[in-house]
C-alpha cells in the first residue's frame, strides 16, 4: 500500500534495500538514486556523506548505491544501507533522485519502496504523481527517533538538478568550469614617449603556469598496491577454455645496488577505493569537490571517448550488475548480487568476468578465473583480475582493473562474460555495466535484454585510435556453434585468432 505525502512508518529491519523505480521508454529520461547521511544540523558533515554513483559507498560501510537493474519496461536503482552501521551523529538519511536529460513530469510510475533485505517484504512505499519541471526529488527519508528508524515520505521537487539538491545539504560540487567571456578588443596604440635615460632594474621574474590559488598544488593519486592472484579454488565440475598464458617478458639486466633511502612517515588513512571493504569509523572528507559528471551510453549514442573526457590515466575498474527473479524466498520481487555473487540463494550461478587483450607489440591473451589467468596490472597485460568469487562470499563480486597509464601499449581489449555454470542462458536477467575511470566521468550503459539461449555476452570494447581511448558499448549475445566454447565464440566474433585448450577452476 502507498503512503501518502508526509506519513511515516517504522522500519522494523536492521538491513534494506531502498528501491527507486519507474517506467521506461524512448523518451524517458535517466534517473539515478542517491542518498546524503545528514547529522543533526540538517547539513552533511562532509562531502564524504553523499552517496550516488561517483562515490558508490559510505566510509562506514553503512549506505551503499548498487546500481541499475534495466527490465523489460521498467527501470530499479538500488541503495542498500545496513542501519545499525549508521554513525551516532547522523540523523538523516535523504533519498533522492535526480533527472539525466529532462524532468520529472516526463518519468511515468515513479516510485521509491523501502524493502527488508533479509526477507524480501515490502516495508514503505511512496508514488509520485505530482512532479512537472523538477530536475531533482527527495523522494524520502530513513530517520532515527528514540533508538529506532522509521521512513517518511517527502515528496519534495528540486528545478536545480542535483548539484542544487547537493549544494542545499552541505555539499561542494565540482562545477564544469565555463568558456572565458571574451575580451573587448585592445586599444589602439598610442605615440611612442620619448625616449628616456636608462636606469637600472631588476631581471625579470620567470614566467610559468602555477598551480590555481584556490585549490593549491595539485596531488599525485595514489598508486594502487598490485595483488597477488588468489589461489586456485578446487576443480569444478565443469570444464571450459582457456588461452595458453602470454611467454614472460624477457629478463632485464641486473642492477647495481643502490643506498637505502630514509623511509618517509606512513600516510594517513584514506577512504577505501569503490569495490573495496570499508573499515568502520568516522567519514573522511575527499581531497577534491564532488564531481556529479557521467557518460550514458545507448544504441543511439554507444562510444565515448576517455581521453577526451579525462579519464585516459591511472586506473580504471569494470563492474557489472544483474538483476534476476529471486527463487528462494516466498516473498514476491526482485533483487540484485553483483558479478560473481549467486544470483538466487543456493543456486550455484557462476558468472565470470574476463577480458580479451591485443598489445601494440603484437601480443595476444584473456585474462579470466579459467586457467587461473588472472593478468597483472604493471606488466603486461596492464590487466587484472581481482578473483574468482564462486561461493558469493564477497560483498563487492569480480571486478577487472585496466592501468590505464600504459595506453601507448594497448591496441584494444575486449571485456565478455561467461556462465560456468548454474544457468543455461542469460534469458530473464538484466544488467548494467560500469566503468570507472580513476580521473574523469563514468560511463555507464544497460545491456540489451538477451533474446537467444547464450552464455556468453560480450560487454564493451576499448580501442587505442591514435593514442586516444575509446570505449564502444557492444551489449552483444553469442550464441556458440555445437563444439566451439564459449571463450571461442568471442574470439571468433571478434577475429582475435588464439589457439585455445580445454581447461577448468
Amino acid at each position: 500500500m502507498t503512503m501518502r505525502k508526509g506519513a511515516n512508518v517504522p522500519v522494523a529491519a536492521d538491513s534494506v534495500r531502498v528501491e527507486l523505480g519507474w517506467n521506461s521508454g524512448p523518451s524517458v529520461p535517466d534517473v539515478d538514486a542517491s542518498a546524503l547521511l545528514l547529522s543533526s544540523s540538517g547539513k552533511v558533515r562532509s562531502d564524504a556523506d553523499f552517496v550516488f554513483y561517483n562515490q558508490p559507498a559510505h566510509a562506514s560501510g553503512a549506505v551503499r548505491h548498487e546500481g541499475k537493474q534495466p527490465g523489460p519496461s521498467s527501470v530499479t536503482d538500488v541503495l542498500a544501507a545496513e542501519l545499525p552501521r549508521v554513525e551516532p551523529d547522523i540523523d538523516r538519511i535523504v533519498l533522492a533522485a535526480s533527472a539525466d536529460g529532462g524532468t520529472f513530469g516526463q518519468v511515468p510510475g515513479l516510485y521509491v519502496r523501502v524493502v527488508d533485505a533479509a526477507g524480501g517484504a515490502e516495508l514503505a512505499r511512496y508514488d509520485s504523481s505530482d512532479a512537472t519541471v523538477e530536475t531533482a526529488f527527495v523522494l524520502g527519508e530513513l530517520y532515527r527517533r528514540q533508538g529506532a528508524w522509521k521512513f517518511r515520505a517527502v515528496g519534495q521537487g528540486y528545478g536545480s538538478g542535483l548539484a542544487g539538491l547537493a549544494t542545499d545539504f552541505g555539499i561542494t560540487v565540482d562545477e564544469p568550469q565555463q568558456p572565458a567571456a571574451p575580451q573587448p578588443p585592445a586599444p589602439s596604440p598610442s605615440p611612442a614617449p620619448a625616449p628616456q635615460p636608462p636606469q637600472q632594474q631588476a631581471p625579470p621574474a620567470p614566467q610559468g603556469f602555477g598551480p590555481p590559488a584556490a585549490f593549491g598544488p595539485p596531488q599525485a593519486p595514489p598508486a594502487p598496491a598490485p595483488s597477488a592472484p588468489p589461489a586456485p579454488p578446487a576443480p569444478g565440475p565443469q570444464q571450459g577454455y582457456a588461452a595458453p598464458p602470454p611467454a614472460p617478458p624477457a629478463p632485464q639486466a641486473p642492477q647495481p645496488p643502490q643506498a637505502p633511502q630514509p623511509q618517509a612517515p606512513p600516510p594517513q588513512a584514506q577512504q577505501a577505493p569503490p569495490g573495496q571493504p570499508f573499515a568502520s569509523g568516522p567519514a573522511q572528507p575527499p581531497a577534491q569537490p564532488v564531481r556529479l559528471t557521467k557518460v550514458t551510453l545507448t544504441k543511439a549514442a554507444p562510444s565515448v571517448s576517455l581521453t577526451k573526457q579525462g579519464g585516459g590515466s591511472g586506473m580504471m575498474r569494470v563492474n557489472l550488475n544483474w538483476q534476476a527473479p529471486q527463487h528462494s524466498s516466498p516473498q514476491p520481487g526482485k533483487w540484485t548480487k553483483r558479478l560473481g555473487k549467486a544470483l538466487s540463494m543456493g543456486s550455484g550461478l557462476d558468472l565470470d568476468l574476463g577480458a580479451l587483450y591485443e598489445l601494440t607489440d603484437g601480443r595476444k591473451g584473456v585474462v579470466q578465473a579459467l586457467g587461473n589467468t588472472f593478468g597483472s596490472l604493471h606488466q603486461p597485460p596492464y590487466i587484472q583480475l581481482d578473483g574468482d568469487d564462486r561461493t558469493g562470499a564477497v560483498e563487492s563480486g569480480e571486478n577487472l582493473t585496466v592501468n590505464l597509464d600504459h595506453t601507448a601499449d594497448f591496441r584494444r581489449v575486449l571485456f565478455f562474460v561467461t556462465i560456468y555454470e548454474g544457468a543455461d542462458s542469460f534469458a530473464g536477467l538484466g544488467g548494467t555495466v560500469t566503468l570507472h575511470p580513476q580521473h574523469g566521468a563514468p560511463v555507464e550503459f544497460a545491456l540489451d535484454e538477451c533474446t537467444v539461449p547464450s552464455r556468453v555476452c560480450v560487454l564493451a570494447l576499448l580501442t587505442n585510435q591514435g593514442g586516444e581511448l575509446v570505449v564502444q558499448r557492444e551489449s552483444r549475445f553469442l550464441v556458440p556453434e555445437r563444439g566451439v566454447s564459449l571463450q571461442r565464440a568471442v574470439d571468433y566474433a571478434y577475429g582475435w585468432g588464439l589457439k585455445w585448450r580445454p581447461d577448468r577452476k
